[in-house]
């Protein structure tokens, strides 16, 4: 199984030496993705309800901070060699089409092949409304038929498009995405829309586990959600099997969480329970594990690695053994990841 981690858009670890020591070592010890999240601004008052959180508050809301996606993820590819690197997500409805799909093959064409985009409707009303899109209110229909004109101008050498909000004729996208026939594209989210759109548009679903409307917290739930998702596929005319689960997850190092009704959350508790978590998802079908771990500062992100590592992969117990063969990730790189981080080198 792949180890994917989330990198900061915000905060101190946001720094160009700390967010480029902190990509390049990461690449270094074999993490399979480096995704970066996606606000363009943030509004001082936000009714809108946050997916993610049990009360619906939005936890970057205090700071008003946040870098660009994109520029980020040029920074990082120039910093980087291996790791994939995934727009976690991209909110389609932001930016105009063609410029996102330009965005992506230029970014896929100087990392020589390493970019995904990560895709997702949106979820904040006021930060479309400050951003001067189209509404809010058409988020579903509008992502939806980016999505075709990113395809259309990746693949088709003389690209035309004539949809409800985009039309364009007689002209030139090049250079295309270096990956054939495009970049992979992961949508994000749990709802009947979201499932839907990845069995049209996806080639990977990736779902955030913590959704309190849509659980995944554990793996019955998952797999049930897995199954439905096979059930649209097969509506859409798809093979189920053509579409790969990464499944994406907080973690904060945290004992058994239980949950309302009995039961253990999903990737909390001892290190059997992590173990078996992982073995289960794979069993599910999941091919990658992003992590967002938690911390507001460098020993935080430091102590959650570091239980990660003891949980995770104790003694001779690697991430490798658990995920699939010929992964790169093994104890050593987590211990020696770890031990990066505690010498202060990231500040």
């Amino acid at each position: 199984m792949d180890i994917g981690m989330t990198l900061p858009g915000r905060g101190p670890l946001a720094e160009p030496e700390s967010l480029g020591q902190l990509a390049r070592r990461a690449d270094e010890l074999g993490f399979a993705y480096l995704a970066v999240p996606d606000h363009i601004v943030v509004p001082r008052t936000i009714d809108s309800r946050y997916p993610y959180s049990a009360t619906g508050a939005f936890p970057g809301s205090a700071s008003g901070s946040c870098l660009d996606q994109f520029s980020v993820l040029s920074f990082v590819a120039a910093m980087t060699r291996q790791a994939r690197l995934v727009t976690s997500v991209t909110v389609i409805p932001h930016r105009g089409a063609v410029e996102q799909a330009k965005l992506v093959a230029t970014i896929d064409v100087l990392s020589q092949g390493r970019m995904t985009l990560g895709v997702g409707a949106g979820w904040m009303r006021e930060e479309f409304e400050a951003l001067g899109v189209p509404s809010f209110d058409q988020r579903g229909r509008v992502t939806d038929e980016y999505l075709e004109v990113f395809k259309c101008l990746w693949t088709e050498e003389d690209p035309e498009f004539d949809g409800e909000f985009v039309q364009f004729r007689n002209i030139s996208f090049l250079p295309k995405p270096v990956q054939d026939p495009h970049p992979p594209i992961w949508v994000g989210g749990e709802s009947a829309p979201a499932l839907r759109r990845t069995a049209r548009y996806g080639d990977t679903w990736y779902p955030i586990g913590s959704n309190p409307h849509f659980p995944l917290d554990t793996i019955e739930r998952f797999s049930a959600r897995v199954a439905r998702l096979g059930e649209i596929a097969s509506e859409e005319g798809r093979d189920p099997a053509s579409i790969s689960l990464v499944y994406c997850a907080t973690w904060a190092n945290e004992g058994a969480v239980k949950l309302e009704g009995g039961g253990r959350h999903l990737l909390t508790g001892s290190a059997q329970d992590l173990q078996e978590d992982i073995t289960a998802l794979r069993n599910a079908g999941v091919v990658g594990l992003m992590l967002n771990f938690q911390g507001g500062h460098v020993s935080a992100v430091v102590g959650c690695h570091a239980a990660f590592r003891r949980r995770g992969a104790p003694g001779s117990l690697t991430i490798s053994e658990i995920g699939s063969p010929g992964s790169t990730w093994d104890g050593r790189r987590i211990t020696s990841w770890v031990g990066f981080l505690r010498r202060g080198r990231i500040v």
